[in-house]
């Protein structure tokens, strides 16, 4: 079953059961779903954080300028 699917399957219920103020809540679910699967969980296990610089070189342990 994917996101679409079980959405529209949640949608059924919740009218089916008179809910309709769930309605957004399960949209707002779905996205969320959407963009925590489609994220890059594939941070180095071996680096220490500590370490870390992001792109714009900011250390991202101390959120100041790497030096």
């Amino acid at each position: 079953m994917n996101i679409a699917e079980w959405l529209a399957a949640a949608k059924a219920d919740v009218e089916a059961r008179g809910l309709p103020e769930l309605l957004p809540m399960l949209d707002g679910l779905a996205q969320a779903t959407a963009r925590l699967r489609a994220a890059d969980w594939n941070d180095n296990a071996d680096q220490d954080p500590f370490d870390a610089v992001d792109s714009d070189g900011v250390d991202c342990a101390r959120g100041k300028p790497a030096v």
